[in-house]
Parts: C-alpha cells; structure tokens; sequence
C-alpha cells in the first residue's frame, strides 16, 4: 500500500505502520510531498513522525481515528463495504430537509440507534436527512463543529461502517443525506495540521485565530485537502449533498475562490456518478451571488440557510427584539412578507446590529425560490440561546402550527430541526466533552461569561461539560403520543402531504408569490398559484380579506369555514389554513 503525507516545512518524515518503522522518501513529482510503500490491510494502525517531534502523529487524511483524534490513524478499505441500494439520487427542488445530530436523536446517541427511527421520517414527508457534523473530536459528545480529522467519522457514533449503514438504511427508505462540513475553521484539541504544513495562515483572523489558509504560501494544498475531503462524502460514503458552515467566514482573497473550485469538482462527480449532488451553503453575506451559476458569475452553490425568513418568523411568533432581530421586529409582518417573496431582508437596507448597509437584492425573477432554505428552527437558533429553549417552550400549540405551516407550504425550500414536528418540550443545549481539562473549564467560563451580559446569572446556564447538558438534549420520543405533540405531528404529515400533491406548492417561481397582512390585527396571508395559506398570530379572531379567489379548506389547524361570498376568511385565534380552489 501506498503511504503519502504532504509536510512541506520539515526534513525528515518516518512511517510507524503496525509494528514497523519505515523512512519515507521524498515525491520528486510532487513538492513538499513523501511517500512509502508498506503492507497494510483494512484496519491497521498508522502514522507519521516529523522531524525531531517526539510522538506519532495520526494522519491528516486519516480515513478512520479508533482512539480519537489524538490516536494512531487506521487504514480504511472503501472498495470492501457491499452496499445494498443502488440509489439513483434526489436532487434539491422540491426536497424538504430534516436536520438532525446523531448523538441526541436518540438516547444511544449512535448511526445504528437513529436508523431505527427513519420511517418515522418517511412518513412524515421528510426526502433528505441533513446530518450535524460527524468528523471526530475529542471525548465522546459534542455539536461536531470542532471536528479535526476532516475525512473521517466520529467512533462512538460508529465510525465509517456505521455512517455507511446508515446512509444505505435512509436511501431504502428513499431518504437522501446531506451532511454539515466545517471548512472554516478546526477544533482547538487534537488539531495536528499545522505540524505538516501552512494549513493556517496569520494573513487573516476569525473568531476561532488563524485562518484557514485558502490564498496564502501553499494554499493550492490546502484547497486540495478540503477538495478531497468533500469529494470523500460523497462518493465514498455516498451522500447526496454537503452543507458548507459558515462560508463567510472562509477568507479567499484569490481571483477564481476556493467555493467555485469546489462547486465545479461537485458538479463533474455528479456528472461522473450520474446521480444529483448539491451544495448547501451557510452564509452571513446576504448576497444572492452565493448560489448564481458560475457561468453568469456566480460561485455555483446550489443552495443558501436565510436567516432572514427565521428571524422575520421568530419575531412575528415571539415578540423578540435583542441583538440581530432588532430590525425585524419593527414591523415582523411586513418583514416576514418580504422574506416570502424577495427572500432576504436586509438586500442593501441597514443593518442596526451591524451598524451598516448589508446585503444585496436577489434577481426574484430568475432565481429559483429553492435555492433558499426556509425553517423555524435551527441547531443554531435553538441551541445558542442561553438554556437551549425551544419556541414549544413558551408558544401555544397554535402558534407552532402557524410556524409549521408558513414554512412548509412557503415558497422556500423548507427545513425542520429534529423533533420540531412534535412540538418536543426537550430542550436543545450547548454541550462538550473535552478531554483538556483547561480548555473544558475555559469553554465553561465562557459560555457562563457571555450570558451573564445580557443578565443571566451564572446557575442558570447549563454547565457544556456536565453529562447532564446532553442528556437532556435528547429527544424524548414517547411525546408523540401525548397531547398537544400527537396533533401537531398529523398537522405536519398533512402539510407535507399537501406539499408532495399540490404542484403550487413546489412552484419555483419567487417573483410569483403574492402577501397581504395586517400588522396591528396579526394576520397574514401569501399566494401561490391557487393556494393561499392564512396564519392569525393574534389572541383574537379574526376576519380577513380575501378578495375572491380559492376558498376551499384543504387542512385547518382548528375548525374553519369556507370564506364567504363576502370574501371574509373567519379565522381562530392563534390558528391556520390553507385554502384551494
């Protein structure tokens, strides 16, 4: 077997590999590279020493980490998994996406634990998975965005066999799977990269230090090492889609960038592998050109988060206004209603929380409405807030139903955070395992630190490294049968289910969605095609205007009538309805 590692900075590489060490040599093709020939098979332990460094270091394209990310490394054998569906793919337009993160879906906190809950997402209407990052990092529980080893799988999850399993569980299920990357950054623990080579540079900082080097000295390598990790997901273990965390902040100041790169290398394994694949990316920018095809100068992605339609959707649900919801609560329903049908918010408008003018118009003409996810929840927006509350834990069920049916018959692409559909009361907290005992009390300090200045005394926040902090993330699946969690489960199996029969509902057309609302009354209305759905986020009745048009009740949260001759939709308080011709 062929052993190749890229340390261009040092003099001397050696190769442990079993109970053998080897001198590597040299790549005369290939600048800063070395290489090895040495018997190995699936499952043997290996790794490098550089130089005078005293300790083995584990691959930095280490398919498999048995111990951890401070462990040997272990060959992989991919060709040797026999898979047992021959999916064909499912692209994005007309998909509905269900975030999840293995390690709280369920109490065992494994891939094998959580395929035992896949029909319950396909008989909600779920088609694609989107799975939290699942790179290794240290200790056993953890959100996965301080991963280290970016091309290999978290053991107690079930490392790279039991990633594949699961992915072949969902595709019999007709379920693709979209998994979260983290390319702006590494974990602090276990991050051996800039031992090997300028995988950082001081060029740029971000909140995490040192940037991921995409522009500077040796930043062809870099980008070939994130390349080739993506590449990895996708046909190694045969995902259908990456979603791309925070791209803002990959600084890449180089004419052609590292995304279009990526995008392009996407799209010809797509074409190679003759099944969709698609990127999703998180972005900060406000800018539509995220996701504009390159060929009209664009960087090619496939699809944005928008933030926007969440924080327009929180306020107008909560009454919110600190920090980045400020603008949006001025006038929630007008900014929900701009969200609906010019996707972004802020489009060149300003920005109170960032003290300037941000983000760009989206052409709603030629810019299909899927290229936007559109949701109520998030990992993010759940599991940043202090004590990880849910919106079920201080609306009505009406109010949650209102939420379900603005995002799932909306024109955006639609997405829901795990046990979301239930209305689940378990919260969703920060939590870690970090094995440094400096670095676990620091992520404590801060954590209790940064809450504690907008008024939370330090008990109140839930200590991340606590066993406890994960435990009651866990979602609690014996609330689907008890009320009010059983009735808003149906409520969304019926809206998907609308979603999946009615073409209106998948319209692509942004430019097309027609909104009418009333601030002061609380109530909104959107139309798409001959579909209209009303939402009274009010404690009251109410008696909206519908101008003619459908009238047919096809799914009410509470009882509703036809509107009358008069054109007048009576409406329950803190209730829905979508109507059809």
């Amino acid at each position: 077997m062929l052993f190749e590692i890229w340390a261009p900075e040092t003099e001397r590489v050696t190769l442990h590999v079993a109970d053998r060490t080897e001198p590597m040599e040299r790549d005369p093709a290939r600048p800063g590279w070395w290489q090895a020939q040495s018997e190995a098979a699936d499952g043997t332990r290996y790794g490098f020493a550089l130089g005078d460094i005293p300790r083995v270091l584990p691959d930095p394209r280490s398919r498999r980490q048995p111990e951890g990310p401070d462990g040997l490394s272990a060959v992989v054998d991919h060709s040797a998994h026999a898979w047992q569906q021959d999916w064909p793919g499912r692209p994005l337009p007309g998909a509905v996406l269900y975030e999840l993160h293995i390690g709280t879906y369920t109490d065992e906190g494994t891939f094998e634990a959580a395929a035992q809950r896949l029909d319950h997402l396909r008989d909600l209407g779920i088609t694609h998975i989107e799975l939290m990052p699942v790179c290794p990092f240290p200790g056993r529980n953890g959100w996965g965005y301080e991963g280290v080893s970016l091309w290999a799988v978290h053991e107690p999850y079930g490392g790279p066999e039991g990633l594949k399993r699961f992915v072949d569980a969902a595709h019999a299920h007709g379920l693709g799977v979209v998994l979260d990357v983290v390319h702006n950054h590494l974990g602090p623990s276990g991050n051996y990269l800039p031992l090997f080579g300028p995988y950082f540079t001081d060029t740029h900082h971000t909140p995490w230090g040192s940037a991921v080097n995409l522009d500077a000295p040796g930043s062809d390598e870099v980008r070939a090492f994130l390349r080739g990790s993506a590449l990895s997901w996708l046909r190694d273990y045969r995902l259908d889609g990456l979603r791309l965390d925070a791209v803002h902040a990959l600084a890449d100041t180089r004419a052609l960038t590292f995304l279009e790169e990526l995008s392009t290398a996407v799209d010809a394994l797509a074409a190679e592998l003759r099944r969709p694949l698609f990127l999703i990316a998180e972005s900060d920018l406000g800018d539509p050109r995220t996701t504009t095809p390159r060929d009209a100068g664009g960087l090619g992605l496939h699809a944005q988060w928008n933030d926007d339609f969440h924080h327009a959707l929180h306020t107008a649900l909560t009454g919110e206004s600190q920090g980045y919801y400020e603008d949006f609560a001025r006038a929630p329903l007008a900014a929900l209603a701009k969200t609906l049908t010019h996707a972004f918010f802020h489009d060149g408008t300003y920005s109170t929380f960032r003290a300037r003018h941000h983000g760009r118009p989206v052409p709603r003409t030629t810019t299909p409405a899927h290229r936007f996810l559109g949701y109520a929840q998030t990992h993010d927006q759940v599991g940043n807030r202090a004590t990880g509350d849910r919106l079920s834990a201080t609306l009505s069920p009406g109010l949650l139903a209102c939420a379900a049916a603005l995002v799932l018959t909306g024109p955006l692409t639609p997405m829901l955070f795990m046990g979301e559909e239930w209305g689940a009361r378990t919260p969703w907290q920060f939590f870690t395992d970090h094995t440094d005992p400096e670095l676990a009390e620091a992520v404590r300090r801060g954590r209790r630190r940064e809450f504690a200045a907008h008024g939370w005394a330090e008990e109140d926040i839930p200590d991340p490294q606590a066993p406890a902090t994960r435990d009651r993330s866990c979602l609690d699946w014996a609330e689907l049968a008890e009320p009010p969690h059983a009735r808003l489960l149906a409520w969304h199996r019926d809206l998907l289910a609308l979603r999946r029969t009615q073409p209106d509902l998948c319209d692509p057309d942004l430019a097309s969605v027609k909104v009418a609302y009333d601030e002061e009354a609380r109530w909104l209305v959107f139309r798409r095609g001959d579909l209209r759905t009303a939402v009274n986020l009010s404690k009251e009745a109410a008696a909206i205007p519908l101008g003619g048009g459908p009238g047919r009740v096809l799914a009410a949260w509470d009882a509703a009538e036809h509107p009358g001759k008069d054109g007048l939709l009576h409406l329950g308080p803190e209730s829905c309805v979508l109507l059809g011709p």
